[in-house]
């Protein structure tokens, strides 16, 4: 991760949940319902951030909430402790997990904001099991989109908090496929997706 982001992200983590929290509550909690409610299963929150996801999560569930960021692990904690969670302090683009470690993966609002999407994305795929699911919430352009001041303003806003240039179709790699895409929050640009990982012939 840059340095320059980790230590953006330090200031930020303070008032975090005062600028995003009750604008994306119902989103987050829409996209967490595609979790199982009758079976238990090994679920990586791959940048979880101040766990503003936590309490729309099953209890049932073994969580693994990973971060790059201290600041931002320290303010989840109190969100989950009525769950099975282990806390890691990590990275979204190289993940210290074995292959196919993983029944479902929440991706909410991180491959917007690491440099590489891609390579998110595709770490996410690899530690995921076969006919498991990621759980996708982020921003993304359309391809084809021009978005001229998103685009202009992404060499900025990429290394203090989020980039506002990413094209999903860009970053999905291969091995996934695509069960639902639903318009979110900002007229679309907000997206809610599941992920499917296609199992081998």
């Amino acid at each position: 991760m840059r340095s320059m982001l980790k230590s953006s992200y330090s200031l930020i983590a303070p008032i975090y949940d005062l600028a995003i929290e009750k604008a994306m509550r119902r989103a987050r909690e829409n996209s967490l319902l595609a979790l199982p409610r009758n079976s238990s299963c090994d679920v990586l929150i791959s940048g979880v951030g101040t766990g503003l996801d936590l309490p729309f999560l099953p209890s049932l569930h073994r969580y693994t909430a990973l971060d790059f960021n201290s600041a931002m692990l320290k303010r989840a904690r109190p969100r989950g402790k009525d769950l099975d969670i282990n806390w890691l302090l990590g990275d979204s683009m190289n993940l210290p997990f074995a292959n196919e470690s993983f029944d479902h993966v929440v991706l909410h609002l991180i491959a917007a904001v690491v440099p590489e999407p891609e390579l998110c994305m595709s770490e996410a795929a690899r530690v995921l099991k076969p006919n498991g699911s990621i759980l996708l919430f982020d921003k993304f352009l359309r391809q084809g989109q021009l978005a001229p001041l998103r685009r202009m303003l992404t060499p900025l806003s990429r290394n203090i908090a989020t980039r506002m240039d990413v094209v999903f179709e860009e970053t999905l790699p291969a091995g996934l496929e695509v069960a639902s895409d639903e318009p979110s929050l900002a007229m679309g640009w907000f997206r809610s997706i599941v992920l499917r990982k296609v199992t081998q012939a």
